[in-house]
């Protein structure tokens, strides 16, 4: 089994085309495993047909968690780009989170903020390592911000749980970003 593959098919299921795969996503974003891997199924090409144990091991194997199971339910943490908005759980966040970012970017998001761009939320990082391994997608040389998110969140910006590592936000204005240095 491909599991690299399965993970980047139902990530994209869950985040950018339900309806592709006739899904239909609660207001948090769930769907039921049964019907996710019924659709999957349905037009498979992997060498045999997934099942909820292929589900797991993703879930439990993935260097950043993107998807969770509750129940007989299953969702993407975060990374949507459809249209209708997933509802999150509201946190008070750590005092201080990242953004990594590229060269080409830094000028907007220092004038502008960091805003979600094609996504419903900025992703913000608990740790440089994450913020980095963000930046690096795009940019070899990334650049990464420091976020107050203590101000940020004290002067009632709302963030959302993502998961262990990423943490949510509609926009962080640029009166609370800075330069790592």
């Amino acid at each position: 089994m491909d599991y690299t593959k399965l993970s980047k098919e139902i990530s994209y299921a869950l985040r950018h085309a339900p309806w592709e795969y006739e899904l239909e996503l609660d207001s948090e974003g769930f769907v039921t495993v049964e019907q996710l891997i019924n659709a999957i199924n349905e037009n498979s090409n992997y060498d045999r047909p997934i099942n909820v144990s292929d589900l797991e091991y993703i879930i439990k194997n993935s260097d950043k968690i993107r998807h969770e199971i509750k129940g007989d339910r299953i969702r993407a943490l975060y990374g949507h780009s459809i249209p209708m908005h997933i509802s999150k759980e509201p946190i008070v966040p750590p005092d201080v989170l990242y953004h990594g970012t590229t060269h080409k970017a830094l000028e907007a998001i220092l004038n502008d903020g960091l805003r979600p761009m094609g996504r419903q939320y900025v992703h913000l990082s608990v740790d440089t390592d994450t913020a980095i391994q963000v930046g690096r997608r795009r940019d070899p040389d990334s650049v990464i911000l420091v976020i107050n998110s203590h101000k940020a969140y004290a002067d009632g910006v709302r963030f959302y749980k993502g998961n262990d590592k990423v943490v949510l936000a509609d926009f962080i204005s640029n009166n609370y970003i800075k330069l790592n240095v």
